[in-house]
C-alpha cells in the first residue's frame, strides 16, 4: 500500500490484513480493495491534519472529520454504494484496532453510512433462461465449435447451479469426476456441493470433448483459445451477443442467470433454507431478496390477468 500512514498504524494495517486472510479467510482481492479504502481514508487525513495520523490522532478523530471524508469523496463522484463499501472497509480496521487494545476509534461509529436505494435483481423469463444454452443461436457466428460449446457449458452452469462467474472459471478439469454434482468454492473460500443438472453436464462433456487444448485433471476446465483461464469478460460478451439473438434487455446479464436460477426455484415451491445453500449466502437475509422478485412478479401477473384489476 502506498498510503503515507505513520509507522504505528501501517504496522496494525499489516496485521489487520494478514487476520482477514487468515482467520476470514477474504480473497486477495478484497483484501486489496479492503486496503485501498483504509488507504484512501488515511490519505484524506493526511491532508486534512496536516500529517500522517497516528494510532493516537485516530483516536481523537470526530464525526466531524469522518463526515468532512465523505463529504470529499461525494464530491468527486463517489456513488452510495461505493461510499458505504469504503467506509465498511474502514470500520473493520476499527474494530480491529479496539480488539486489540490500539485504541477506539468512536468517531467511525458514530457516523451514519450512506442510504442505498433497494435494487431488485432482474431474472430472466424462464423460456429465454432455457435457450441461454441453445448451440443453435449461435448458427452463422464466425467462431470454432469448441468455443461456442465452451460459452454454452459455463453459461449452462451459471442458470442450472446457480454459480458465480467467478466460481464457474476457477473449477477445475477433475471437479468434473462425478456429473451429478460438484464442489464449488466461493466467497470467503468456503465450499459447497451443487446439483449439476444432466444437460449441463452434457453442455460441457461435449466442449471438453471438441476442445483441442489439452485440459488436464488440475487446470481450469474452461480456457481462452491461447490456453490460458477464460476471461469472464468472454463470458460477459458472448451473453451480450445472446442478448441480441433473442431480444433480451441490457439487465440480462451473466450474473442475471444467477438471480434466475434462484427466483425460478423459489417460483415452484423451492425452499429458501435450501437456496440459500445452493447459492452459498452466508446470512438468509441476503437470499430473501428473491421473494422480494417473487412477489413482486406474482404482482405483475395478478394485475394484468385479473379481470377487476
Amino acid at each position: 500500500m502506498n498510503t503515507l500512514a505513520a509507522p504505528d498504524v501501517a504496522a496494525e494495517i499489516g496485521r489487520w490484513l494478514g487476520y482477514l486472510g487468515a482467520e476470514r479467510r477474504m480473497s486477495p482481492k478484497t483484501l486489496e480493495a479492503y486496503a485501498r479504502d483504509v488507504g484512501q481514508f488515511l490519505d484524506f487525513l493526511t491532508q486534512h491534519l496536516g500529517g500522517a495520523p497516528s494510532l493516537k490522532a485516530l483516536a481523537t478523530l470526530s464525526p466531524a472529520d469522518v463526515r468532512a471524508f465523505m463529504a470529499a469523496r461525494r464530491s468527486e463522484g463517489l456513488s452510495s454504494r461505493s461510499l458505504m463499501r469504503v467506509m465498511a472497509g474502514t470500520r473493520s480496521f476499527a474494530r480491529f484496532l479496539e480488539r486489540n487494545g490500539k485504541g477506539k476509534v468512536g468517531a467511525l461509529s458514530a457516523v451514519r453510512a450512506p442510504k442505498i436505494g433497494k435494487t431488485l435483481p432482474k431474472p430472466l423469463a424462464i423460456a429465454a433462461a432455457k435457450r441461454i444454452s441453445d448451440t443453435d443461436l449461435r448458427d452463422g457466428e464466425a467462431r470454432e465449435p469448441w468455443v461456442i460449446a465452451r460459452d454454452a457449458a459455463v453459461l449452462g452452469l451459471l442458470y442450472g447451479s446457480g454459480l458465480r462467474i467467478s466460481e464457474a472459471l476457477s473449477l477445475k478439469r477433475k471437479d468434473f469426476s462425478k456429473r451429478d454434482a460438484i464442489t464449488v468454492t466461493g466467497k470467503g473460500n468456503k465450499t459447497r456441493m451443487v446439483p449439476v443438472l444432466r444437460q449441463v453436464a452434457k453442455l460441457v462433456a461435449d466442449y471438453v470433448a471438441l476442445c483441442p487444448i489439452d485440459l488436464p485433471a488440475d487446470g481450469a476446465l474452461f480456457v481462452g483459445t491461447r490456453g490460458g483461464p477464460l476471461s469472464p469478460r468472454i463470458v460477459q460478451l458472448a451473453m451480450a451477443t445472446l442478448r441480441g439473438a433473442l431480444g433480451l434487455p441490457d439487465t440480462a446479464t451473466p450474473h442475471a442467470l444467477r438471480h434466475s436460477f434462484a427466483t425460478h426455484l423459489l417460483a415452484r415451491g423451492g425452499d429458501l433454507r435450501a437456496i440459500q445453500e445452493l447459492l452459498g449466502h452466508a446470512s438468509l437475509s441476503t437470499t430473501q431478496i428473491y421473494t422480494a422478485v417473487d412477489s413482486e412478479r406474482l404482482l405483475e401477473v395478478y394485475t394484468s390477468a385479473h379481470p377487476r384489476a
